[in-house]
């Protein structure tokens, strides 16, 4: 670590500066020596700089978006191109530069704020061991080394012996439990910050890798940030816990006013658009017309969250313009209202014992209508003669439905007129009888 400072000491010069400034104007409400005229000076520096570094975070904001949606044709590429390495990074770069996208914008806040902490760990350093640096004389040191944070010297450590902490003038077991708690509550911010990104702030309709790259670092970043804790003096514990909480407002507040499309946080930015057109019926503030304007011009490329969006505004009375504002609209209100009444007609979907309920009911009805019609055809009795050809013509049917298996129903009465006629047709006409036969 000392290494590292030592490298980014060009510029200890300019942070001791700022702090020495900003220790005169709190030094002289709560004296030159406390805890809060230094601690004070170090939270206005983290101030200054993440002020300074508010167009990279905007940068790094769009990065990320970009980086997100096009992770599905990243993907694309990769498979393409498994075998193909440089032809893999050839499309991967083209890709970048078509869309301008930029992969390294995403580090770039914590790459520019990087001197500014090693600068401050170096300073630090110096006035633990008693030595002057930058523009902090004597007196000044004299000063930093006597203010504490809650009974911990600025310059103390989690891991400094007994005898270290004695030097400065307080007492092991209050550096510890400062240091401890400020530890837990840096890495406590750093995870939060991160889960609030990837819980409202992520397309939940898009898987990808890069999602879960994300949600690793969520875990990984606290650990990081816990166990470097240990090795960082009062004063730098207190920039970087200064940087996180400062970081998860700012985040807060892109999440609430700049949504990504597609997430938790535009469903409920949108909703608290429509209860503002509801309420005032226009569109109010410059960015919300840009945004309603861009959700106009995707067309039916509109996710989930911005068709909810449409449809509140048409049952509203309002249909929204191409430039952002919206107009009242009795046309468009009872277009909706048409379209829900169509969608609460529509019968809800039996499940499958009804279904199969009613489908033997129709059986059943369908066998007892059709009982008529085949009672309509009378049937012939066995008192009733038919003539020869017919009763042979008969026989033939019947003798040639037995040969190929079909057996038909018939009714009784009809076989029975079909044995008197055969019966007929063997004995042929019969003589009358001798008066004197027996009746």
């Amino acid at each position: 670590m000392d290494t590292i400072a030592n490298f980014f000491s060009f510029i200890t010069t300019p942070v001791s500066w700022v702090i020495v400034q900003f220790h005169k104007l709190y030094g002289a409400i709560f004296g030159p020596d406390t805890g809060w005229a230094w601690g004070l000076s170090i939270v206005s520096l983290v101030v200054l700089i993440r002020i300074c570094l508010i167009p990279l975070f905007v940068k790094q904001i769009k990065s990320t978006r970009n980086m997100q949606a096009l992770q599905p044709k990243m993907k694309a590429i990769q498979e393409r191109y498994k075998s193909d390495k440089q032809r893999q990074s050839e499309e991967m770069m083209k890709l970048y530069k078509e869309t301008g996208t930029n992969p390294l914008s995403s580090c770039l806040p914590i790459l520019a704020q990087s001197p500014f902490f090693f600068a401050l760990y170096a300073v630090l350093s110096h006035i633990a061991e008693g030595k002057t640096i930058g523009v902090i004389d004597q007196p000044l040191l004299e000063s930093a080394r006597q203010a504490h944070i809650f009974g911990a010297p600025l310059a103390a450590t989690f891991t400094d012996s007994a005898a270290d902490v004695a030097a400065l003038d307080a007492s092991l077991t209050s550096v510890r439990i400062v240091t401890a708690i400020m530890i837990i509550m840096m890495s406590a911010s750093q995870f939060y910050t991160q889960r609030q990104l990837m819980m409202k702030n992520v397309d939940l309709s898009v898987k990808t890798p890069y999602m879960q790259q994300q949600k690793m670092l969520m875990y990984i970043f606290p650990v990081i940030f816990a166990v470097m804790g240990i090795n960082f003096p009062v004063g730098v514990l207190v920039y970087w816990l200064t940087t996180n909480v400062w970081t998860m407002g700012q985040q807060m507040y892109v999440i609430s006013q700049n949504p990504t499309p597609g997430s938790k946080a535009q469903d409920a930015y949108l909703q608290r658009l429509l209860k503002s057109v509801g309420s005032h019926g226009e569109v109010r503030g410059r960015r919300r017309k840009n945004i309603v304007k861009a959700i106009v011009a995707k067309g039916a490329d509109r996710n989930e969250n911005e068709r909810r969006f449409f449809s509140g505004l048409a049952k509203a009375g309002f249909a929204p313009q191409a430039d952002g504002t919206v107009i009242k609209s009795d046309t468009v209100t009872v277009e909706a209202e048409s379209g829900a009444a169509a969608r609460r007609q529509q019968p809800k979907r039996q499940t499958k014992a009804k279904r199969q309920a009613a489908a033997q009911h129709s059986t059943a009805k369908g066998a007892e209508d059709a009982e008529p019609e085949a009672s309509d055809e009378k049937p012939t009795t066995s008192l009733e003669k038919k003539p020869q050809g017919e009763a042979k013509g008969e026989a033939k049917d019947s003798a040639k439905d037995s040969a190929q298996g079909d057996k038909p129903a018939r009714p009784r009465a009809n076989s029975g007129g079909s044995r008197q006629a055969k019966s007929g047709q063997r004995k042929g006409q019969q003589r009358p009888k001798h008066p004197s036969s027996k009746k």
